[in-house]
């Protein structure tokens, strides 16, 4: 089986990422525009890095010779502060492990990743805020050819992101759901999580998942898991 978590707001304390020509390192945002003043260097993702080639044009050259890795960057399970990626990591192997990252799209958990402020949550501020409408050339590095089962952790924010970076995949997709209306993800297994929390309710459901409180292989038909 392969895991799929969205990402998390809090990265780790002083998180490396990549450079410009003048060594200042570049904080990936949203809308650099309205990024606060501060004299660091803000960037999108698929912005022109000033060499001939993107920020992820240069990332993706960075992840190809990842033994190397100069600039110290995280593997991307290393690099949100929540307990949880790690736990995943060492629960079903970093090797089935991915993340879907609302600024570099979906990636697996040793990918090198520099450090980022973008999320699709509504009440984020307006230079962290990723929209429908913005621009994005989102990795979608699972393996075509998988027939795997693909969990998916994630809210409501990030199911368009995972159902378009996934609609490739003839494998089956779980996707456990808190909302009491039932998401539109057609060809997906919908199981619905019952739990009081609201915020960051994914991780309760993947911590569930670990300690075999949901057996993700035998969802099929099922309705609801229940919190345990």
């Amino acid at each position: 089986m392969i895991v799929v978590i969205q990402c998390a707001a809090s990265k780790q304390d002083d998180a490396p990422s990549l450079r410009t020509a003048d060594g200042r390192e570049v904080c990936f945002v949203a809308d650099p525009a309205s990024a606060p003043a501060s004299g660091q260097a803000y960037a999108r993702p698929d912005d022109m890095s000033g060499n001939g080639e993107s920020w992820r044009e240069q990332l993706r050259a960075y992840n190809a010779s990842p033994d190397t890795n100069p600039l110290r960057l995280l593997h991307a399970y290393e690099l949100y502060r929540p307990s949880v990626y790690q736990a995943l990591a060492g629960h079903v192997g970093t090797d089935r492990l991915y993340i879907l990252s609302a600024g570099w799209g979906l990636i697996p958990a040793t990918y090198l990743t520099p450090a980022y402020d973008i999320t699709f949550s509504a009440s984020a501020e307006t230079w962290k805020r990723r929209r429908k409408a913005d621009r994005y050339d989102d990795f979608s590095l699972l393996p075509e050819d998988t027939r795997e089962p693909v969990l998916f952790f994630g809210g409501n924010d990030y199911l368009p992101l995972f159902a378009r970076l996934t609609r490739h995949l003839d494998a089956p997709k779980i996707v456990p759901y808190r909302s009491a209306q039932t998401p539109d993800l057609p060809g997906a297994t919908l199981v619905r999580f019952e739990t009081e929390r609201r915020t960051n309710w994914h991780y309760e459901c993947a911590e569930a998942f670990m300690r075999g409180a949901f057996n993700a292989s035998r969802t099929e038909g099922a309705s609801y898991l229940k919190a345990v």
